[in-house]
């Protein structure tokens, strides 16, 4: 998917240093933390689960350290492994292409857009555990940036995730999805994530084209 190099030069948002796994390991210090909290989460079983998982409830009383902690907790092992294993996916694929300090703010702008989402629009949802929402945010900023970049084959990628987006609204989750993580699969916070990548993702292109112009 990066077989070719971009034509033009990146735009400032991205990473400058060429595509390497010295690169990687430098720029990987977020999803290896992910990683580590996620997997201590994990084993701290059902009483860390209860006390970091989002909870509307809790939320509401205060509990507001839940609208980030929730996403890093998982139904169980086969949940956590799927999670672990897309955003390594994610980041060996634009992981190079974005600046440490961006992937931060994508990441913690994902988050933060799911629970405000979840909180607004699905009253119903009294409480949520899981990463794939972000890994949504994460992916749609990555490969925004990607295209901007130069690379066009992210586009097609783009056009799968919106598909694949668009069947969630309609029909619920993929096939498998729900048996896999060993519960309900809530739609609504994938789309949540990917709206937030979207609009992070361009804000901050727009933000450092205009600091280039103005100097």
């Amino acid at each position: 998917m990066l077989a070719h190099m971009p034509s033009h030069t990146p735009p400032p948002v991205a990473n400058k240093e060429p595509f390497t796994i010295t690169t990687l390991l430098r720029n990987g210090m977020l999803p290896l933390t992910i990683c580590a909290i996620a997997l201590l989460i994990q084993i701290g079983g059902s009483e860390a689960s209860q006390w970091l998982r989002y909870d509307r409830e809790g939320i509401l009383n205060g509990e507001v350290w839940r609208m980030i902690t929730g996403h890093l907790v998982h139904l169980g092992w086969p949940h956590l492994l799927m999670n672990l294993i897309g955003l390594i996916l994610i980041w060996l694929l634009f992981g190079h292409l974005i600046k440490r300090n961006s992937w931060l703010l994508i990441g913690t702008i994902s988050t933060v857009g799911i629970s405000a989402g979840m909180m607004f629009f699905n009253p119903e949802l009294k409480w949520y555990v899981g990463l794939s929402g972000v890994l949504h945010g994460m992916f749609v900023a990555g490969a925004i940036v990607s295209v901007k970049a130069g690379y066009r084959a992210e586009l097609l990628l783009l056009l799968l995730l919106t598909g694949k987006l668009t069947w969630e609204q309609v029909f619920g989750p993929l096939p498998g999805s729900a048996e896999f993580a060993g519960g309900n699969v809530i739609v609504d916070a994938h789309l949540y994530g990917a709206i937030s990548g979207l609009f992070i993702s361009l804000a901050l292109l727009a933000y450092h084209s205009s600091r280039r112009q103005a100097t």
